[in-house]
Order: structure tokens, then C-alpha cells, then sequence
């Protein structure tokens, strides 16, 4: 049984949770890229914040959330994994920006990606997609 699905049999709600998964990526690493420049002017006081360091981790960890988003779009299984675990992780953050941080805005923006990508990973087209390959059809036996 092969791996890959045909493009045409991906559905709308993975490519579309794939796209949200991308534009989460793109972000993270251009913050990284902005938190390198800030830090090479000086502008990060290095007792307090290490700029380079969070470029780094950012990269690194947003990276792989870019990466399993691109998998999602192309119709790949394990990027929705990868997906989910990135969006249970930046709930907690949501509710932070939210309440504690007294951010709103941020936290409300934030939102509006994160709650709707869960929604897509988890909905009845995308499981099925993804059940199809434990659970072959019975015109393919």
C-alpha cells in the first residue's frame, strides 16, 4: 500500500489547515530573522534577553512547524501531527496573551489561527483521510 495519496484525494480541510500551519512558520521565522537584526544593532539588553538565542529556538522549533504544514498542503500524513501538537501547544499562549499578559489584541489574533486549525485537523474529512491508510477501502482488497 503506498504511502502517498493522490493529490486530488487530499481534502480541502487538510490543505487549508496546511496553509495555516505555513503561515504560522513563516511568522515565527520572521520574528527569528527580526529578533537577529534587533540583536546585532544592540538593541537586546543581553542580561535580560538573548536575541540570537531566540532566533535560534524559533527557527528551530518554528521550522518544523513550517515543515509539517508544507507536508499537510502536499497531502502528507505526518505533518498533521506535528500540526496538532504545535496548536495544543500555543492554546496555553493564547489564553496567556489573552488574561495574564493583558494583550488582547495579540491574544485574539492569535486565536483566530490556532482555533480554526484545530478545527480543521480534527474535523470528519481530515480524520477519514487520515484513517484511509489503516483502514484500506474494500474495493482495494
Amino acid at each position: 500500500m503506498p504511502l502517498e495519496t493522490p493529490r486530488s484525494s487530499v481534502p480541502s480541510t487538510v490543505r487549508a489547515a496546511g496553509w495555516l500551519v505555513v503561515f504560522e512558520g513563516v511568522v515565527a521565522i520572521g520574528f527569528a530573522i527580526y529578533s537577529v537584526i534587533r540583536a546585532a544593532s544592540g538593541h537586546y539588553d543581553q542580561s535580560v534577553t538573548n536575541g540570537y538565542g531566540l532566533a535560534l529556538w524559533l527557527t528551530i522549533l518554528f521550522g518544523g512547524v513550517l515543515a509539517a504544514g508544507i507536508a499537510l498542503v502536499r497531502g502528507v500524513r505526518w505533518g498533521r501531527s506535528v500540526a496538532v501538537l504545535a496548536q495544543l501547544l500555543l492554546l496555553p499562549v493564547v489564553w496567556a496573551l489573552l488574561t495574564d499578559s493583558h494583550q488582547p489584541v495579540l491574544g485574539v489574533l492569535l486565536a483566530l489561527v490556532v482555533v480554526p486549525t484545530l478545527v480543521l485537523l480534527f474535523s470528519p474529512p481530515t480524520t477519514r483521510w487520515l484513517a484511509r491508510e489503516y483502514a484500506p477501502d474494500a474495493d482495494e482488497e
